[in-house]
């Protein structure tokens, strides 16, 4: 097995910019890894009308109606 490394650089909508020469009648395995964080992420925020206006007014871990009513412990 012989291998290479190649570093394909891709242009804004992710197509590569140039292709490498490959060898003729060969298989080949690629294994891509991104040598940077790509700058297009980007976090997610509440909308402004509903951010910081929630309120837990009971219990969030206990289920509302008891087990002996869940079908699937039947």
């Amino acid at each position: 097995m012989f291998a290479e490394r190649l570093i394909i650089e891709t242009d804004a909508k992710g197509k590569p910019t140039c292709l490498p020469d490959l060898p003729p009648n060969c298989k080949m395995e690629a294994i891509f890894l991104l040598l940077e964080e790509p700058s297009t992420v980007t976090t997610r925020q509440p909308s402004p009308a509903i951010a910081g206006k929630g309120k837990i007014l009971g219990d969030i871990v206990s289920p509302i109606i008891p087990e002996t009513d869940w079908d699937m412990l039947r």
